[in-house]
């Protein structure tokens, strides 16, 4: 799935391209009392605050090299936070633009490039009242004007968040001239988001991708190929619950995790 890189274009004055990454993640629990599904929501509301996301956007932008121009945030009651950031190409710096299909930085490697540009990140913690399922899920929009694309943050917001789901849309808009007046409706050789993810992403996710080449649309979906049980307990460990509920709990979560990933209700087994 490898590309070769494009030769840098020059440009007739700016880039115009807006390139959008669309990232959503889900975390799937288990719950067994309403306290216990309380005591989720009310974990998961402090984990992913507003003044969290915050730093985490803000490592966004320190790896697609951006300067921030202004931050909203808010933490919502009951449940829920979002945070929004305006940012600007920075000038003081050679970006890097290669645009190489290759992964991004680690968060432990990351020590705030764009021009009319933002950064999104919104919070939906929800539960079943009856079957006991909880899930989390983030939403996360990193859109770039210019030559820098936001692909390189991914394989960071992936390690960012504990993810038993990764749904993401890479589209680019737009065009841009060279200085012989061709058209160009992008400006790195992409083939699939698969190659901006690390080795460890790749060897723990089942991966699917559904691309429209010809529209600059790439989508890829992952999920967790290895089912812990134990992974999704919350406010127990296995060795409190039966056979019978290992095995009726295992296919709960199975089943939550699938129609999320395919995206459409199945039939229970």
């Amino acid at each position: 799935m490898s590309g070769r890189a494009m030769k840098k274009l020059k440009l007739q004055g700016f880039n115009n391209l807006t390139k959008t990454l669309s990232f959503n993640i889900y975390d799937i629990c288990y719950t067994r009392s309403s306290a216990d599904r309380r005591e989720y929501i009310e974990y998961i509301d402090e984990a992913y605050n507003a003044e969290r996301l915050t730093h985490i956007l803000t490592d966004v932008c320190n790896i697609i090299d951006a300067n921030i121009l202004n931050v909203a945030r808010q933490d919502y009651d009951p449940q829920g936070a979002s945070v929004t950031m305006l940012i600007a190409e920075d000038m003081r710096r050679e970006p890097d633009v290669s645009n190489n299909e290759s992964p991004g930085p680690l968060p432990e490697a990351v020590v705030a490039h764009l021009d009319k540009s933002h950064v999104t990140v919104h919070t939906y913690p929800e539960s079943h009242p009856e079957n006991g399922i909880s899930t989390f899920r983030a939403d996360i929009d990193v859109s770039t004007c210019g030559q820098i694309s936001p692909l390189k943050a991914l394989n960071y917001l992936i390690h960012s968040f504990e993810s038993d789901i990764v749904i993401m849309d890479y589209r680019v808009r737009g065009f841009t001239r060279d200085v012989r007046g061709r058209k160009h409706f992008i400006d790195h050789k992409m083939n699939s988001i698969q190659n901006f993810l690390s080795r460890d992403t790749r060897e723990r996710y089942q991966m699917v991708d559904v691309n429209v080449y010809q529209e600059n649309i790439f989508h890829t979906k992952l999920r967790l190929k290895d089912l812990t049980l134990n992974d999704y307990l919350f406010g127990m460990g296995v060795e409190a619950m039966s056979a019978v509920e290992r095995r009726r709990v295992s296919r709960q979560v199975e089943h939550e995790i699938m129609e999320i990933f395919y995206g459409r209700n199945l039939p229970r087994r």
